[in-house]
């Protein structure tokens, strides 16, 4: 396909900031909305799956924690797929794999048939829309993109709040197996979605000066241009500011899912009806909407986005605090508070963690990057919630899984921060003090260096085809000029005793008036 190629060395097209790329910010905010907000969804039907198959809560409770694993642990396949096909065709099959999934679980006669549909082959699918699409939204987008980013985090809770109240109507009126085909043909959206995802075509006069430019080289010359292109860059990890994010991020994850898994449950033991403690989700989601493009926003100014690395770093300092002040809720009251300052802190956190990735790595090595961090948070994922589940029921207390979520968060946000000062921020402290304002612009050194190394190269290409382009325009004159020689001299000599004659001759009929302007 024509986009895999340009995929793949898509990083000599400037970013255009808009156009199109609001159809792919479209795209990649139902994929993100699908990818979060699916696994959760799915859980109004576990109650009806424990009565079809007699099985027990924590059997059916695998259903998401497969989706999630397969969401987070397939990254570097991702990668490779995207690397060597593309984007748009990756997303494709993956979005007739999340719907094939859906709709042979609900012809499953068992639970491990469901584990097998739902878990594996639509956890797949949804991980082969996911992560494609935030590649596709790096490449459009370069100055906007923390808004951009922002927006599409926000699919997250829209789609959780869409997609739950759906999921109960669907079994209250055909029940799970009806619910889960009409679930599939839903997922058949992201198809649609993968169609938005238009590969960044370079502008014609550069095409086809290019084109030129490498047949004039030659052979020799375009094999030494075009090097085999990795389909998973390791080399990531010589990057300080990448293996120190990768590091926090997994130690974040371990207790940030903790709490919206637990918080019903919680304000239960508290006391509380069903329906007012499920109302503290649609609290916690409503204002998450609003947090990520908000935190976005903020992400985006001038004076903030060279430390995006920090204001991540307190986003998740905000959420630890936030969890360890509210294990000690005691009412209804402090657990709706909770879930307002949760909800704000847990959206900044959306809406920072792949901006900071995309900052840290750069366009070129970001497929590879997010495959890589995706594995490594996919252990995380699989340990923490049940890690909590674990402690809950030895201590019978919910404030102890707090406090750990809490303190696992507060962890990850010290690894970041510090780590990024002392390490990274450390070659910007030793520069000499003309420089310093130049540097602390700089949210990350290596950061830096490899938007300027993309640079470097946009604008070498870019001098190659005007050279190629003024090379042509010279050929084109003296092509003229020869044939403008070949007229024959008598010609010449003609043209010029005209000119005496007219020179010699008076002219009384012109009337030159004299003005400023003729005066110069």
């Amino acid at each position: 396909m024509g986009g895999a190629a340009l995929d793949m060395g898509g990083g000599g097209v400037k970013a255009p900031d808009g156009g199109w790329g609001w159809a792919v910010l479209a795209g990649c905010f139902v994929i993100t909305g699908f990818s979060y907000a699916f696994p959760k969804a799915i859980s109004v039907f576990f109650k009806e799956l424990t009565r079809e198959f007699g099985v027990g809560y924590s059997d059916t409770a695998w259903i998401s924690s497969i989706l999630l694993a397969m969401l987070y642990g397939t990254g570097p396949l991702c990668s490779v797929l995207v690397n060597r096909f593309g984007c748009r065709p990756v997303m494709m099959v993956g979005g007739i794999f999340a719907s094939l999934g859906m709709i042979l679980a609900s012809f499953s006669t068992s639970i491990m048939h469901i584990y097998l549909s739902t878990g594996v082959i639509t956890g797949l699918g949804l991980a082969l829309n996911f992560q494609p699409s935030l590649i596709m939204l790096n490449r459009y987008f370069s100055e906007k993109r923390p808004l951009a980013n922002g927006l599409s985090a926000a699919g997250s809770p829209v789609a959780l709040c869409c997609l739950s109240p759906l999921g109960q109507v669907l079994q209250y009126k055909y029940g799970w197996r009806g619910g889960f085909l009409i679930l599939g043909g839903l997922l058949l959206n992201c198809c649609v979605c993968a169609a938005l995802m238009k590969p960044l075509v370079a502008p014609k006069g550069l095409q086809v000066n290019g084109k030129a430019h490498d047949e004039e080289e030659g052979a020799e010359g375009v094999e030494k241009k075009k090097p085999k292109a990795k389909l998973l860059d390791f080399s990531v990890f010589k990057n300080t500011g990448f293996v120190i994010y990768t590091v926090a991020a997994s130690i974040m994850v371990l207790g940030l899912f903790v709490p919206p898994v637990f918080i019903v449950s919680y304000a239960k033991e508290l006391g509380n009806e069903d329906t007012k403690s499920a109302l503290l989700l649609s609290i916690l989601g409503f204002i998450d909407i609003f947090a990520r493009p908000t935190c976005g926003v903020i992400a985006g100014l001038k004076w903030v986005r060279p430390h995006c690395v920090y204001l991540f770093s307190f986003a998740m300092l905000f959420n630890g605090i936030t969890d360890l002040i509210g294990s000690q809720a005691k009412d209804y009251t402090t657990l709706v508070v909770f879930c307002i300052f949760f909800g704000l802190s847990y959206g900044m956190v959306g809406a920072l963690q792949f901006e900071v990735l995309m900052a840290i790595v750069g366009t070129e090595k970001f497929s590879s990057a997010i495959g890589l961090v995706l594995l490594m948070e996919a252990v995380a994922v699989l340990v923490g919630p049940p890690g909590a589940g674990r402690l809950l029921d030895a201590t019978k207390n919910y404030m102890y899984i707090f406090l750990l979520a809490g303190s696992e968060v507060v962890l990850s946000a010290f690894v970041l921060g510090t780590c990024t000062y002392f390490c990274v921020g450390k070659n910007k402290s030793s520069a000499p003090a003309h420089s310093l304002e130049d540097g602390t612009v700089m949210c990350d050194a290596k950061t830096e260096f490899n938007d300027e190394e993309e640079k470097g190269a946009r604008e070498e290409r870019e001098m190659e085809t005007m050279k190629t382009a003024e090379r042509e325009l010279k050929e084109e004159e003296e092509e003229e000029d020869e044939k403008l020689e070949g007229v024959g001299p008598g010609s010449a000599t003609v043209d010029s005793q005209e000119v005496e004659k007219f020179l010699k001759e008076p002219h009384h009929k012109v009337d030159t008036v004299v003005t400023p302007e003729t005066c110069l």
